[in-house]
């Protein structure tokens, strides 16, 4: 896997570069054809302009892109952009243009769209982001993946994006059409134990071998149902809860179970005036 990661500082930025000149230095490059893997950081102004151009950009070149087999777009930290501030694009014609593609990443949620989602060699679809819209996981819900082996899916705080529900992501997981699934991901939700419930109760429980339900407010509550149901699921392999607020009881029996288990980065609730407060890992 040849990788490159291609983004601009606040001097470039300064100098008039930003997302419509990023495909253009990108086809500069010679050795644009020798990579597999194509990383976009900051486009230099992400909380102001939307990658759109970098999006058309490699669909009106999709010649020079068609080998790309996987594709990062907003790779960066909260120091250049915070995640609920990266503004996205449409990415409704990208399916077609990068044939070969095997792996999607797209991080920030806001003006995102996903279209209508057709891909033969799709592997693994990934979003982060601080809240995940409800027309986002209506989009996932429909998509032709036949190949796609991981799915994980950042569904952030209502105060980020997220205007759904756990019945939501019960639809998602009814709806959905992923035969070759064997990862799924679904992470950083402030109502993680009623998700951990649905996901639980999902048809996907029977294939996959591995179940993400990380960095989101899982407590004791959601841990009694794991250690209830999983032992009726031998084709799981691996539980990932890591940054939870399960008690070091729960945690500890989650970690006896004969699967591998990582329940690191425990987390104490908040309380303030008498009320409880829990928040997932990644929201702003």
């Amino acid at each position: 896997m040849v990788s490159k990661t291609y983004s601009y500082g606040y001097d470039e930025y300064e100098e008039g570069k930003g997302p419509s000149t990023m495909v253009e230095d990108i086809l500069a490059d010679p050795e644009l054809s020798e990579l597999t893997e194509l990383i976009i950081g900051s486009w230099g102004s992400a909380y102001e302009d939307g990658c759109q151009p970098i999006i058309d950009g490699i669909i009106e070149n999709a010649g020079r892109f068609s080998h790309i087999e996987k594709l990062f777009i907003g790779d960066m930290d909260f120091e250049e952009c915070e995640v609920s501030w990266i503004i996205q694009g449409d990415y409704s014609k990208l399916w077609a243009a990068l044939p070969n593609l095997k792996e999607l990443t797209i991080k920030g949620s806001t003006d995102l769209g996903l279209g209508e989602i057709i891909h033969e060699n799709l592997e693994a679809l990934t979003i982060i982001c601080g809240g995940l819209p409800v027309g986002n996981l209506e989009e996932i819900g429909k998509a032709r993946l036949p190949k796609l082996k991981k799915l994980l899916l950042y569904i952030g705080s209502d105060n980020y994006g997220f205007d759904g529900n756990a019945d939501t992501i019960h639809k998602l997981l009814a709806k959905a059409d992923f035969p070759e699934l064997e990862y799924l991901g679904i992470v950083d939700s402030e109502i993680q134990d009623e998700l951990v419930e649905v996901v639980l109760n999902s048809k996907f429980m029977n294939q996959i071998h591995t179940l993400d339900l990380s960095c989101g407010t899982l407590s004791d509550k959601g841990g009694k149902l794991l250690l209830e149901k999983l032992p009726q699921y031998s084709n799981i392999k691996k539980l990932d809860v890591h940054y939870h607020f399960m008690t070091e009881e729960m945690m500890k029996k989650l970690e006896a179970l004969p699967i591998s288990v990582d329940a690191s980065d425990r987390n104490n609730p908040g309380s303030y005036r008498g009320e409880t407060y829990m928040y997932a890992m990644l929201t702003e």
